[in-house]
This record gives structure tokens, sequence and C-alpha cells, in this order.
């Protein structure tokens, strides 16, 4: 068995691991950084495909920006996150389990590719994967890129049409009623009389 071949099955055994504890973990910051987990395994399996620009695009723009968000709106329900301390020290060991795990991945896709003979299937030397990649898809892909494109427009207007719609319950700003507010329409002075049959107040005695 080669290391190219060893990589791919470690790799592919931890993505199919973590894919499943995704869906099973009933604490969903757990099921988060299993999917970062699994992100870093496909891109593992990207590089070994000799398609390095996939393999960073899924790293950038899902690790880093996708679970970013999927963090926030984790933070933004009600969680007790203090339980999720207590167990800290407990799941510490299994925490950096998956740390080393995920640096041997990294070990084992970098070296297989410097260290292993490489397979028939290898591209050229000078071979760049982000220039074919390009090159299809502008040119033999363009018009599904295109409707891609139009799709996700389409998307975009219509989360906003429905984020901005009248609603009843709903409490709208005027901008221009706010500035156009002024202190005679926002402030009255009024003078309060005593009501009958009040005692009046007590004088103030300075002594």
């Amino acid at each position: 068995m080669t290391a190219q071949l060893a990589a791919f099955y470690v790799n592919a055994g931890i993505l199919i691991l973590a894919a499943l504890r995704v869906i099973t973990a009933r604490n969903p910051v757990h099921a988060a950084l299993w999917l970062v987990l699994a992100f870093f395994s496909a891109a593992g399996l990207w590089m070994l495909l000799y398609a390095e620009f996939l393999a960073v695009a899924l790293v950038l723009v899902y690790v880093g920006a996708v679970m970013v968000l999927f963090l926030f709106v984790v933070m933004m329900l009600d969680i007790n996150f203090d339980k999720l301390r207590e167990g800290f020290l407990r799941h510490s060991l299994l925490a950096a389990a998956v740390g080393v795990l995920m640096a041997l991945e990294m070990i084992l896709v970098v070296g297989a590719r410097t260290m292993a003979v490489p397979s028939p299937g290898a591209p050229p030397p000078g071979y760049s994967n982000t220039k074919q990649l390009g090159r299809l898809l502008y040119t033999d892909y363009v018009f599904p890129f295109e409707l891609a494109a139009v799709v996700l427009l389409v998307a975009i207007v219509a989360a906003i049409a429905l984020t901005l719609r009248r609603r009843k319950e709903t409490r709208y700003q005027d901008p221009a009623e706010q500035l156009a507010a002024t202190k005679a329409g926002r402030l009255r002075i009024v003078k309060d009389e005593p009501a009958r049959g009040a005692p009046p107040a007590p004088e103030a005695r300075s002594e």
C-alpha cells in the first residue's frame, strides 16, 4: 500500500465518521466542530487529487467563513454555556486527539505528495489546476455558471423581500420623521396643580 492510498483511506474514514457525528451530535456546538473536521478531511482528499485550489477554497470559504456564520447562529440560540464548560477537562483529551488527528491528516497528505512515487494519473510539471478550472468554467460551462449566478441573485432578492415585508406586529422607524422632529413637537411642559381638598405642601425650612 502506497502512502497516497493510505492517506486516502485515513481521510475518507475520518470524513465519514465526522459526517455521521454532525447529524448525530445533540449539541449544536459539537456538531459544528465535527463539521470543521469533515471539511478538513475533504480538503485532504482534494489535495490528493491534485486540486489545490478547491482544497484551499474549501478551507478558506467553509471553515473560515461559513463555520463562523454557523457559530454566530449557535451563539444567538439560548444555550447554557456554563454547562458546556463543566465538562471541559473531561473532554480535553478527546479535543486533543481530534487536533492531533487533523495534523496527522495534513502530514499524510503532504508526505504522500512529496515522498511517494507519482501515480500514473499525476499531472505533468507546471500544471495549474486553477488555470484549467477557470478555462473550463468560463468557456465550456459559462452558461451553467451564469445560470447559477442568476439563481443566487434571485435567492438574495427573495430573502431581502421576505425580511422587509410589512407586518402588523412589527414596529418600523421613519428616518425622515426622526430628522424632522423639533423640540416643540417632542416636549410639552405642563404645570401640575394640586387637587381639591389636598393638604398644602409643607414648607422647606433651613436650620
